[in-house]
């Protein structure tokens, strides 16, 4: 816990208006978008820190008094990754938000870590050039917490991840050290790739306090498929018979029969409540490539037993298909007080035997789930309302949990694809990485921060 006169040594170096220090002020601090059932430990002071030297004076100041130090964007993660364990002082990067530079020639972005995603696609593509990470939240996620948690979203099939986008970064390390990883260039091979080892690392390792972007060409045109079937096996075998075809999309995500009951009574968008999944599939390319790549991906679903097949090219419906599929989270809150999601990845072969024993795990624990997720990359998103204030709902919700992880890893998957570990799958990483593998992690993590300071107590127990 800060003394008074840590808050006060601080108000010496850092604007007083920037300091958060109140309980009332601290309170909304203490948490994330993790619905955990416990709240965390509320932070001493939160500082909204507006340039790297002010990142640096507070990070000079903890190392020699042993505070912990939190980094925090939009707090959207759903892992518990930016709440407080141990107390200590919140960075707040919202005031650093400043897209830096543009160059469209060279097609890269330096950003500050406070800059929403949503605002970096829209200066790409004012230039028709295009950032392709797309978490569900990137309309108020931002880079910083991106490259935090190594976000991907619903292109990563086609497009790959944050990771496929980072060239260089500059960094604060525990000390108060800058630091730059990486290089302005697409090619790099000038020893370790650092920068690739702060992406995901959650501010366990360094503090991101600017990144600089690759971006990629803008496609000319894209559309949508939408289809149903009476099972998921028939549909992963439509996006089976998608790529047969030499077709890579976008996008193929898929929403269970619960999902589109729930959406549907949430957001009436028309969607068919009597089928058992839903995919959602985008292509995009030239215009020119359109007209094939829509009767290719049509002619593989019709192969597949797909019915209620429909094409949409008008950029608001397709908009409001992708509102009713964002919205799955938000429309679970309906069936109970409290919504969990959750985040695996299996290969695609084995994706049905995942999604159908992730609700024969919930049914067996009396828990309703509603699962979405990105067929391409087999990554799946259980949805599970319940009342935490329930002991006997939060018993079940954790024996299950442990169960859908044991699963995923036993169909040669992981326990996390793209939401990262925080404090919520702590527990369970040893069903994925093996004692070697943490004790190098550990003594990387000790190399970096010695005192361990920066985010304790997320991803592993030192």
């Amino acid at each position: 816990m800060l003394l008074k006169s840590n808050i006060d040594d601080l108000k010496k170096v850092l604007k007083k208006e920037n300091l958060l220090f109140k309980e009332e002020e601290r309170y909304c601090y203490a948490q994330d978008s993790a619905n955990i059932k416990e709240q965390g430990k509320l932070p001493d002071v939160v500082v909204f820190v507006e340039t790297i030297e002010e990142v640096q004076k507070v990070m000079r100041y903890a190392s020699s008094h042993g505070i912990p130090v939190i980094s925090r964007g939009a707090g959207t993660n759903t892992v518990g990754a930016c709440t407080c364990v141990h107390g200590g002082i919140v960075l707040n990067f919202s005031k650093m938000n400043k897209i830096l530079e543009f160059n469209p020639d060279d097609m890269t972005m330096r950003v500050e870590p406070g800059v929403v995603l949503g605002d970096i696609k829209k200066m790409a593509e004012s230039e028709g050039l295009f950032y392709p990470p797309d978490p569900s939240n990137f309309k108020v996620s931002t880079i910083g917490g991106s490259i935090a948690q190594s976000s991907g979203g619903a292109k990563s099939f086609k497009y790959g991840t944050t990771k496929d986008y980072i060239l260089s970064l500059k960094v604060v390390l525990a000390d108060g050290t800058l630091m730059r990883l990486g290089s302005g260039t697409i090619k790099d091979a000038v020893g370790y790739h650092l920068n690739q080892l702060i992406i995901g690392s959650e501010g366990t390792l360094a503090i991101v306090v600017e990144a600089e972007l690759k971006l990629i060409p803008l496609p000319e045109s894209n559309a949508m498929i939408t289809a149903y079937f009476d099972s998921f096996e028939d549909a992963t075998s439509g996006v089976n018979g998608i790529i047969h075809e030499r077709i890579f999309p976008a996008t193929i995500d898929f929403m269970d029969k619960n999902s589109i009951s729930t959406v549907e009574n949430f957001y009436p968008c028309g969607l068919n409540v009597n089928k058992e999944c839903m995919l959602l599939i985008e292509v995009d390319g030239f215009e020119v490539s359109m007209e094939t790549q829509l009767n290719r991906v049509k002619k593989a679903l019709l192969s597949s037993k797909a019915s209620d097949i429909v094409i949409i090219r008008d950029k608001g419906e397709m908009e409001a298909v992708w509102t009713a599929r964002r919205a799955s989270y938000g429309a679970a809150a309906k069936l109970a007080p409290d919504v969990v999601t959750d985040d695996i990845i299996v290969p695609r072969s084995s994706l049905s035997k995942m999604v159908c024993g992730c609700k024969e795990i919930c049914n067996k624990h009396n828990l309703q789930v509603c699962i979405v997720g990105h067929v391409g990359d087999g990554n799946v998103h259980p949805q599970i309302a319940l009342n935490l204030e329930k002991d006997e709902d939060f018993k079940h919700l954790t024996d299950a949990k442990s169960e859908i992880y044991s699963l995923a890893v036993s169909l040669g998957g992981t326990i996390s694809a793209e939401h990262g570990i925080g404090i919520e799958k702590l527990s369970h990483i040893d069903k994925i990485l093996d004692e070697n593998t943490l004790n190098y992690m550990k003594q990387i993590k000790k190399l970096f921060d010695s005192g361990n300071i920066l985010n304790p107590g997320k991803i592993f127990r030192m």
